[in-house]
């Protein structure tokens, strides 16, 4: 295949994508398809010669579709959401033909600089100060991991990346209970241990109990342990949970400690400011993560954390042996150093390209819908029989059971996916198995998102 083929099948592709959208509210959200099926149908061997394109994107057509989960369905409400505008598509096209590798600004000045407009558009949608600079990782995983390791090297005044953690005191970070799996991840990979990751009660309202915190911090510093931050909530994962944002940062700035505020989701919302009063206070933050991949229609990856000092991260990531120099240009930005990976892609095209395609008032309608519609969801199934709603709307997102049975409500789970016209999830919430509803595919719509509760009553209607 050379360039010339790849604009006639450049072409093919793109047609088929339109016919794929144009028709995926008549496919399953999910496939019907068990573990290794497709796999069967693969030649178990590569081939020795060079095959035709026409087989390659037939089998391609054959194959892939109904062997994939439809995340840009309508109808998936499972999860959150991992949007793909099309003007996202035609940025990413255009960046995979140009296959740079944004490692310095001098291997890619566009993307470089693209990049640092594009976190101060973003910081100012998002109603933070003008004072915060920022990066954009693959995912949220990557940018917790960034602010853990921060969080461990300034604690440790810099030792830990020179001589270890062996001789180091027990470091100890703070989270609550409603916090996604990501925070306990990058504790594991950032060598401070599971154990050392203490998870503070919530209240009724799922914040962050702060006097516990307080007390938990207090406790470990008695017990010769070595505080080292604070991970505040703004729209957990299983249920939407939002820490109270400034007491939890007050409290963690009271003892010296290092701030992250994970809003991996909810953080596109904050462009509406009517929604800002969920993280009141985020401006003290040392850190903040959001994924504009999840709500904002730049396609997966693409998470952007707003720093209020790089310094920190700097010190911690940064490394630049003498081949990765930049003759002449010793305070030129270099977004490597700035998180883990050496090789960067060039994201920050896909979000110029939404921004400017969409708008932030277009942005800020489907979000204001998406919240919107969800509350109606929610009223239509609490008024079915056998439901009970469990936890409210927080912006789109709230969980329900059937029957108040765990049994009942896996159930209809099951019959739900498996009958294929919408896709839920699960999650457990104070030990009772229940179903998650969110709303944010980037073109569902009203009557998209009021299927819901008549798949419910089609389902359940027989008892």
């Amino acid at each position: 295949m050379n360039h010339d083929d790849l604009a006639k099948w450049s072409r093919r592709a793109a047609d088929w994508a339109r016919d794929y959208h144009a028709n995926l509210r008549k496919r399953p959200v999910r496939p019907p398809v068990t573990p290794g099926q497709l796999a069967a149908r693969l030649p178990g061997a590569p081939p020795e010669q060079p095959e035709p394109m026409e087989d390659i994107f037939a089998d391609f057509e054959a194959l892939v579709p109904d062997a994939t989960t439809h995340w840009q369905h309508p109808r998936f409400f499972a999860y959150f959401p991992a949007n793909a505008a099309p003007a996202s598509m035609l940025a990413e096209q255009l960046a995979n033909a140009i296959a740079g590798q944004a490692m310095l600004w001098e291997t890619a000045p566009a993307a470089n600089e693209i990049e640092t407009v594009m976190i101060r558009w973003l910081a100012a949608a998002l109603g933070l100060p003008a004072r915060f600079a920022g990066t954009i990782h693959d995912s949220a995983t990557t940018a917790t991991l960034c602010a853990i390791l921060t969080m461990r090297e300034r604690a440790l005044e810099w030792r830990g990346n020179r001589a270890g953690l062996s001789a180091a005191p027990r470091i100890r970070i703070y989270a609550s209970d409603q916090t996604h799996s990501s925070i306990d991840k990058g504790i594991r990979i950032a060598g401070i241990g599971q154990e050392n990751l203490v998870k503070i009660p919530t209240r009724a309202s799922l914040a962050m109990d702060t006097e516990a915190l307080d007390a938990a911090i207090r406790a470990d510093r008695t017990a010769g342990h070595l505080p080292a931050g604070v991970i505040a909530c703004a729209g957990g994962t299983s249920v939407g949970a939002f820490d109270d944002i400034a007491a939890t940062l007050e409290v963690a700035r009271s003892h010296g400690l290092y701030t992250h505020v994970d809003a991996a989701w909810a953080g596109s919302a904050m462009i509406a400011p009517e929604f800002r009063r969920l993280w009141k206070g985020v401006e003290g933050a040392d850190s903040i993560v959001f994924n504009p991949h999840k709500w904002l229609g730049a396609q997966f990856d693409c998470a952007v954390q707003f720093l209020a000092d790089p310094a920190p991260q700097i010190n911690t990531l940064g490394l630049r042996p003498d081949y990765l120099q930049s003759l002449g240009q010793n305070e030129i930005t270099n977004y490597n150093e700035w998180t883990i990976p050496l090789g960067r892609r060039f994201r920050a095209l896909k979000l110029w390209f939404v921004l400017r395609a969409y708008g932030l008032e277009g942005l800020r309608a489907r979000i204001r819908n998406h919240v919107k519609w969800a509350g109606e969801a929610h009223d239509a199934i609490a008024r079915l029989p056998g439901f009970t709603i469990v936890t409210a709307p927080v912006l789109s997102l709230f969980t329900f059971r059937y029957r108040n049975s765990d049994t009942a409500t896996e159930a209809l789970l099951r019959r739900i996916n498996d009958d294929g016209r919408i896709y839920l999830t699960q999650t457990s919430h104070r030990g009772k198995f229940v179903i998650r509803m969110q709303v944010g595919q980037f073109d569902c719509t009203r009557a998209d998102v009021m299927s819901v509760p008549e798949v419910l009553t089609d389902l359940t209607r027989a008892g």
